[in-house]
């Protein structure tokens, strides 16, 4: 299966993957896993929203298994993040075929579309229609960076835009959704332990930071004359930096967008969005409030006009305790796999599906503590340490 999904959508120059919603590449992806599902006399669906399902039993029997990721990527992304989760999530079921399990529950892969949200800027795209977290008319007005809607892309890609929205009827059928994913940290490393469960997600969100000036030649303009936004870009990003330090969160300034964007000129607006991730929300909601004032101190001070605009935000995430504890009993009692409880400032699916259906998390091992990044990593032989907790788990919940 690795060998299979190497090549799709990898940008040869960086080794990373470009692997975006409604592109070519997704499409690889998708007819994979549909690939994957009928070789194993699954029966395969999409639903209204672009998900793709793979299931074993009948799916309206109710409170049924599933597992599964995603398979799209961040720009230059790594090979671990989702694909590792839907990949294992194949494997556990052949595995548990090997053990002749029966199960009293139906069984299903999912792999959610646009979980990154590199192309459209919303992460979860597909996981929050379903979930009724993302409206019709929000979902519609998102564009990419060359101004194509999302429903003129799904339109492209043979979707039908309009059909999507919530979809209460099929959260209600799942009894329990457990996603895999590579640790995007390195807790596990630090430990020596190769598989842990996830405790909660951390607060998170984005903000978009325009900062308005004038444009003007950069060779003819005196320093005294200019109003150049980007000088206050660029203290806001130290800013960000500073008021994380303090705090013990993380605030990043990772993608910028600069008009006229001319090496000779004097920008007149400079565009970057924060994201920002804490533990608690009172620890977020500081680290914000003070990027946000020192942001409006910089603009005021060099004659700059500034917007700030919350584009999503993801409340924390307890991921349910029942759920959770059910795992480390058969993770624990049942396989006496040492499995250490962590959180994680990444957001997942299984995040934004807790608030509707009991979920959980495993995370595998990342020894380089890198994600996001060509650099991601998992050794093989954590990998099938992850596939058999994965299967361990699925019998579990499965057969109870």
């Amino acid at each position: 299966m690795w060998r299979d999904l190497k090549p799709i959508g990898r940008n040869p120059d960086s080794g990373g993957y470009r692997r975006f919603a409604w592109t070519e590449a997704d499409a690889e992806c998708r007819t994979w896993f549909e690939e994957q599902a009928r070789a194993r006399g699954l029966a395969y669906e999409v639903d209204r929203n672009g998900n793709q399902w793979a299931w074993l039993g009948d799916p309206a029997a109710g409170d049924a298994v599933v597992t599964g990721s995603h398979l799209d990527s961040v720009p230059d992304g790594g090979a671990f993040d989702g694909p590792l989760g839907v990949v294992s999530s194949f494997a556990a079921l052949d595995e548990l075929r090997s053990r002749n399990v029966q199960f009293s529950k139906p069984l299903a892969i999912v792999n959610f579309g646009d979980e990154e949200g590199a192309r459209f800027g919303l992460a979860c795209v597909g996981s929050r229609l379903a979930a009724g977290e993302l409206t019709v008319e929000q979902a519609h007005r998102l564009r990419d960076a060359d101004g194509v809607s999302l429903p003129e892309a799904m339109e492209a890609a043979g979707f039908d835009p309009d059909a999507i929205g919530a979809d209460p009827e099929r959260l209600a059928r799942i009894g329990a959704f457990v996603e895999l994913h590579v640790e995007q940290g390195r807790v596990l490393d630090l430990s020596g332990d190769r598989v842990g469960i996830a405790s909660a997600i951390w607060p998170h969100g984005r903000w978009r930071f325009d900062f308005r000036g004038e444009a003007n030649h950069a060779g003819t303009t005196r320093l005294v004359d200019r109003r150049d936004p980007m000088l206050s870009y660029a203290e806001t990003v130290l800013a960000a930096r500073r008021e994380a330090q303090l705090a013990g969160a993380v605030a990043t300034f990772g993608k910028i967008s600069v008009e006229p964007n001319g090496v000779n000129a004097i920008p007149s607006l400079v565009r970057g969005w924060l994201d920002s991730r804490a533990a608690d929300q009172v620890t977020l909601d500081t680290v914000v409030t003070g990027i946000e004032r020192a942001a409006r101190e910089y603009a005021d001070a060099h004659g700059i006009e500034l917007d700030v605009v919350r584009e999503s935000f993801t409340p924390v995430v307890e991921f349910d305790h029942a759920l959770r504890d059910e795992l480390a009993r058969i993770l624990g009692t049942d396989t006496d796999l040492k499995v250490p409880v962590l959180g994680t400032g990444a957001g997942h699916d299984a995040g934004i599906l807790s608030g509707t259906i009991p979920t959980a998390m495993l995370f595998v091992r990342n020894p380089t503590g890198v994600s996001h990044s060509p650099a991601e990593y998992a050794a093989e032989d954590d990998c099938v340490a992850g596939v058999l907790a994965l299967a361990d788990v699925l019998e579990g919940l499965a057969r109870r």
